[in-house]
């Protein structure tokens, strides 16, 4: 089997990676990425592109035609990925996460991909009641990112047949370990200030809600979209990942984050703007479709496994939230080099093609 993989070089990448090079040894990997975040590795030993067959460096924008040769299944991780990138990139991240990922879809079917997988998110439903959301219930998209995500759901429908199984997976919010760490995640943030300064500080009144899911297990996840039998959902599904029991309030996590690491302080900012974004959500139709996929990584070990990998890497950082494991600051910090422009394309001549 030959597999794409868009935004190999991201958070989750990595991790998908080494996924399905250990469940599917003789699958031929390829990877597709800007490379905007190539310079944001953890610990690992090796560059974590070694472990695909070939990787393309390019625009989602603008497509080498060479990508889908041979393809059988496209996993599209790729996108600008939280709120904050697309509130401050709003067009771009319309142009990418939407106009560019229906593009994709397109040429995935043309060129004969049976299967497509679409990396969603369960912050579609946005500002919600106490009741924990289905695939059925209204969605109430607040920002650029969660637009983009159901803009481009429904585009994924109608692309959808016999020929080209496509399935959206609507994960909750991810935490955990990468050898490309994201600390712009609200677990991840709440174990690098625990680690860094014996502080975790939260910065909305702590009472929102979020489902979370680690990385390792939306991987898992993913394995099963691209398997998956159309009995099991039809030509195209749209499905909540992860499990009930990670419903958690922010203030929950952090006091999560103090029973493993012992001598945290938790800040609370009690006068913070209310969040809209506040949901739960049910998981009862993952479960039911995909019972030997399901999580398997509980917040304990994943706060353990975050504070061991950080501590590997001798993290002391206690201002973070401007360091380079932020995807914003990154991307600021190439706009002020002259790397990229306001469309956040790079202004050097970048080749499109294979290591």
């Amino acid at each position: 089997m030959n597999i794409l993989i868009t935004g190999n070089m991201g958070y989750i990448g990595p991790c998908l990676v080494q996924h399905l090079r250990e469940s599917h040894p003789n699958a031929f990997l390829l990877g597709l990425d800007m490379g905007y975040f190539a310079n944001c590795l953890t610990n690992e030993a090796m560059l974590p592109e070694c472990k695909v067959d070939l990787q393309f460096f390019a625009d989602m924008r603008k497509l080498p035609a060479a990508c889908m040769q041979g393809v059988d299944a496209v996993v599209h991780l790729a996108a600008i990925s939280n709120d904050p990138m697309g509130n401050q990139f709003e067009d771009v991240t319309f142009d990418i996460n939407f106009k560019a990922s229906v593009e994709l879809a397109k040429m995935a079917k043309a060129a004969g991909v049976k299967a497509f997988v679409y990396a969603s998110s369960c912050s579609m439903y946005g500002s919600a009641d106490d009741s924990a959301r289905t695939e059925t219930s209204p969605l109430n998209p607040l920002t650029a990112y969660a637009k983009s995500k159901v803009n481009s759901e429904k585009e994924l429908s109608q692309l959808a047949d016999d020929t080209f199984k496509t399935t959206s997976l609507r994960f909750s919010t991810a935490c955990g370990m990468s050898d490309r760490l994201r600390l712009d995640l609200v677990l991840n943030d709440f174990v690098a200030g625990a680690v860094a300064s014996k502080k975790i500080t939260i910065l909305s009144d702590g009472s929102p809600w979020r489902p979370l899911i680690n990385v390792k297990d939306m991987a898992r996840a993913i394995e099963w979209a691209i398997l998956r039998d159309r009995t099991d959902g039809g030509n195209f599904l749209a499905v909540n990942v992860g499990c009930d029991e990670w419903n958690y309030q922010v203030k929950d996590l952090a006091q999560a984050v103090a029973k493993v690491i012992p001598d945290v302080a938790v800040s609370i900012n009690k006068d913070a703007q209310p969040d809209k974004r506040s949901y739960k959500v049910n998981f009862e139709l993952f479960k039911k479709l995909a019972p030997a996929h399901q999580p398997q990584v509980d917040i304990f070990t994943t706060i353990k496994e975050l504070k061991d990998g950080l501590e590997s890497m001798g993290f002391s950082d206690s201002n973070f939230r401007q360091s380079r494991f932020m995807r914003l600051k990154v991307l600021i910090d190439l706009q002020r080099r002259g790397l990229i422009d306001d469309r956040l394309e790079w202004t050097i001549k970048n080749k499109q093609g294979g290591r």
